[in-house]
């Protein structure tokens, strides 16, 4: 009976650390720039931009950290559309009528002030305005950000009250 109860606390903590794990190991839902930035503007959600490329160590840091956050990952989920570009990809991106390279779409988002990886891009439809932010950001710095881009929108989209 003594090891019994010896052996309740370890259960406890192994299910606690096992529920933790778990919930860490869910990933944002990634879309591709053509069906992503549409989607965005369609729904009326934010478009997150995750600007990165294969070789960039602290854009797998906040893939691994950042990202992995439940906070994170709630909000994205709720207000954004999350999209994952890498203009170093042989890929072709739409833009409207038009189709342009990586590196073209990559400096029409920063309006040619590209400032390295990761960059985050924020188009806000109900502004249309992009807004850049460039580095590594932790999951406290992120969801600082992600509140201002979801205030940004709602503040545009909530009629103004006049008063008469």
């Amino acid at each position: 009976m003594i090891k019994l109860i010896k052996l309740v606390p370890v259960l406890l903590l192994l299910l606690t650390v096992s529920f933790t794990e778990s919930r860490q190991t869910a990933e944002v839902n990634w879309v591709h720039w053509n069906d992503g930035f549409a989607r965005a503007s369609k729904e009326g959600k934010i478009a997150l931009i995750d600007t990165y490329t294969a070789w960039c160590g602290w854009c797998k840091k906040m893939d691994a950290t950042t990202y992995m956050s439940a906070g994170i990952q709630e909000r994205i989920e709720k207000y954004f559309v999350p999209i994952k570009f890498n203009p170093e990809l042989s890929d072709t991106y739409n833009v409207g009528d038009t189709t342009i390279s990586g590196r073209a779409l990559l400096g029409a988002l920063s309006q040619g002030r590209s400032s390295g990886y990761p960059t985050t891009f924020f188009y806000v439809p109900a502004k249309n305005v992009m807004y850049q932010y460039p580095g590594y950001m932790d999951s406290v710095q992120f969801a600082q950000v992600l509140d201002q881009m979801i205030a940004l929108q709602n503040e545009t989209a909530s009629p103004k009250s006049s008063n008469p």
